[in-house]
């Protein structure tokens, strides 16, 4: 049996999967969008896996999902403002431009806002908020030092999200397992 939440929760994800792909002609967000589609997961899955959709945890676990992907796909997306601009299509690279940094900022500090607020209403201990600091060092140090202009180092930044994820993982496994 799938509880109704779920599959309301399912069919509401195809018009974001279905409408992604346009966003990038249509607006200066496409990161958020891209946002709100990749992090569904943690809507649904959650929810799947707790039997019920627990909307104190779930909705503020979106919305550092969503924040994290506006962090990591801005400075992706400096990568590709030249051509952005040639073609014609949009991004939060080229609105943000020089104050790109004081935006990717306030997203990290909403991403981990939201991931406290989602550990509080989740029982999470310790262990759980030790990854979350350990990861917002980790995103400073990202944001603080990347350099918009370069590729190579935007490129960098970007696929050092992989450690950030892994550290806010095991955090919540430790979490899990030993509290």
């Amino acid at each position: 049996y799938t509880p109704l939440c779920l599959q309301v929760l399912g069919v509401c994800s195809l018009l974001l999967v279905g409408t992604y792909p346009l966003m990038k002609r249509i607006t200066w967000w496409p990161q958020a969008f891209l946002g709100l589609a990749m992090n569904y997961g943690a809507l649904m899955g959650y929810s799947a896996a707790a039997g019920a959709c627990d909307w104190a945890v779930v909705l503020p676990l979106y919305a550092a999902g969503v924040n994290w992907t506006l962090v990591y796909d801005t400075i992706y997306a400096h990568q590709d403002k030249a051509d952005d601009k040639l073609v014609g299509v949009k991004s939060t690279a080229l609105l943000f431009g020089d104050d790109t940094k004081k935006w990717v900022a306030g997203f990290g500090v909403l991403q981990v806002l939201g991931l406290g607020l989602a550990g509080s209403a989740a029982g999470c201990g310790m262990l759980f908020y030790a990854a979350v600091a350990a990861g917002a060092a980790h995103q400073a140090w990202q944001v603080g030092s990347v350099e918009l202009n370069d590729g190579p180092d935007c490129m960098s930044k970007f696929v050092s999200n992989k450690w950030y994820g892994a550290v806010i993982y095991a955090g919540i496994v430790a979490n899990r397992l030993l509290v």
